[in-house]
């Protein structure tokens, strides 16, 4: 008999964010899958070893996921990751696999959950809480009211038209494109803030674009709202 595979998402950064669920799975599974090539050195993994000590005693998977865009290369190491995990099924254990926030939102997970599902093993993503709502939580004010839309974009690809649209915009993992990113913002006379490494013991908060570091972390989420959202 086959295992089951969970996408666990683990929230973005403060231990206490984890949801029961989470830890029950994480508590009950036979194999933890960590994205990365040292699990123990992996965000996910410090995440859960805080609201989970004895995380060291779970027998670990390492799935390497390269920060990259080459198709090629992804493909290597999605098949790669698809069948570890496949093997672990094979065997009838039960995997978590670990993933910043929510499974549902830019995560790694999916790329392995779509692989599994097709190759007809059982599934089940677990919600994580968001790191926009995370963020906006932490700034101590809402992310959108009344008949405002949200808008969560990535902001390593082209964001031109997208600051354009009405409403709140989460821009997420701008990366190396931190720079490009913040000079957008500006020319269009938007304002925004930011938080970097939310929840962790590292947080920085930015309250204006420019306040935020060219060289800014990975885990950085810019939230952009409109002018007139004061107003209303």
């Amino acid at each position: 008999m086959s295992g089951k595979l969970y996408g666990v998402g683990v929230g973005p950064g403060d231990p206490e964010l984890l949801t029961l669920k989470a830890l029950r799975l994480i508590g009950e599974a036979d194999i933890i899958a960590v994205p990365g090539e040292e699990p123990k050195e992996s965000v996910a993994y410090k995440i859960v070893k805080g609201a989970y000590p004895k995380l060291d005693e779970k027998e670990l998977l390492a799935v390497p996921m390269p920060m990259t865009k080459d198709k090629e290369l992804l493909e290597k190491f999605h098949a790669q990751g698809t069948s570890a995990v496949q093997k672990e099924l094979d065997k009838g254990h039960t995997v978590v696999f670990l993933t910043l926030g929510d499974p549902t939102v830019y995560s790694t997970y999916l790329y392995i959950h779509k692989r599994i599902l097709s190759l007809g093993y059982e599934t089940e993503i677990v919600s994580g809480i968001p790191s926009f709502c995370a963020v906006s939580a932490r700034l101590n004010t809402g992310l959108v009211e009344k008949a405002e839309p949200l808008h969560v974009i990535p902001a390593s690809y082209q964001i031109e038209e997208a600051l354009k649209l009405p409403g709140t915009k989460v821009l997420m993992k701008a990366g190396k494109k931190m720079k490009a990113v913040k000079n957008r913002i500006q020319e269009l006379g938007a304002k925004g803030v930011m938080i970097e490494n939310c929840g962790m013991p590292d947080e920085k908060i930015y309250r204006s674009i420019e306040e935020i570091p060219d060289n800014a972390g990975y885990y950085s989420l810019i939230i952009v709202k409109d002018e007139t959202e004061g107003e209303r």
